[in-house]
């Protein structure tokens, strides 16, 4: 059984809509993490952390740029989730959800600070725990853990038994590009995690998510979502375009609205299932890889 570490709040900010909220989690050993609460007209989307810091070093993610703290424990992780689960039971907590659910939290995304397979043990603990009847009693279908690639634990993960949905960081079509996007990819190119992603496919029968961060110049060409498209086409996916949320300080730019329909377009054209994802908590700094950096600027 995992012991269930508490977090001492640091700090809870709101989006000027109100529908997202971050949290700054201080652990017991002084480190910091963070996690945001998306409430939607159905579901609330609680994004975690499984890492202090985070040591794959992706480019355009501003966790990267403090390398990695530390694992957090199983009970470090499960301890986010209840503390919005506790957060959102209070009577003053609206709107109501529109759907009954014996918790206010319907899904997680393992999406925060750190790489959930570089911390799998804990991680696949946590899971357990979340998803036990017995404990927080959550559908595996509406957790999502987000991986950079790492193949091994990918192929670990099609053994496990619990239908958790997987989200694969791709952000590029080939080597050349992906290497310095994502530099764990000299490890895992693109070849074998898509390999590693249909073995995870045909055992698992689980449709797969790749995500793909838009970056004005850098991996938004038609010739790119060409090829990403011919890469995917034959795998059971389907791709989650990002729009950038830039970092201060950083090369990186958003991809233009215009430019980012045009992408999902090609990909829908070639057979690729494709959508935008949502941008939300932007001034917040909410956004996926803005975290904790904000925070320990101001």
């Amino acid at each position: 059984t995992a012991t269930v570490n508490p977090l001492s709040l640091v700090t809870q900010v709101v989006s000027a809509a109100g529908d997202t909220q971050k949290v700054l989690f201080r652990l017991a050993d002084g480190k910091t993490i963070e996690a945001v609460l998306m409430i939607y007209d159905k579901r609330r989307t609680l994004c975690i952390s499984s890492q202090a810091g985070c040591g794959m070093g992706c480019t355009f993610c501003a966790t990267a740029l403090g390398g990695l703290g530390r694992n957090l424990t199983a009970g470090e992780i499960v301890a986010q989730v209840l503390y919005f689960a506790r957060y959102l039971a209070r009577p003053e907590a609206e709107p109501k959800m529109a759907i009954a659910r014996p918790t206010a939290v319907t899904n997680i995304v393992l999406m925060g600070m750190g790489e959930p397979m570089h911390n799998y043990r804990n991680v696949w603990t946590a899971l357990r725990l979340l998803t036990d009847a017995d404990a927080f009693g959550l559908g595996a279908r509406h957790i999502t853990l987000s991986t950079v690639g790492l193949i091994p634990m990918i192929d670990r993960m099609a053994d496990e038994g619990l239908q958790i949905n997987l989200a694969v960081s791709l952000h590029a079509p080939n080597d050349e590009l992906r290497n310095q996007l994502v530099p764990i990819n000299a490890r895992y190119p693109v070849a074998e995690l898509l390999a590693a992603v249909e073995r995870y496919i045909t055992k698992t029968n689980r449709r797969v998510t790749f995500e793909y961060a838009l970056m004005a110049g850098i991996n938004d060409s038609q010739p790119l979502a060409l090829e990403l498209a011919t890469k995917l086409r034959a795998l059971h996916c389907h791709v989650n375009v990002i729009p950038l949320n830039p970092v201060p300080d950083s090369p990186f730019q958003p991809t233009s609205e215009e430019e980012t329909q045009r992408f999902v377009q090609t990909l829908n054209e070639n057979g690729v299932p494709a959508t935008v994802r949502i941008r939300r908590g932007i001034e917040i700094n909410a956004g996926c890889g803005q975290l904790q950096r904000a925070m320990e600027s101001a």
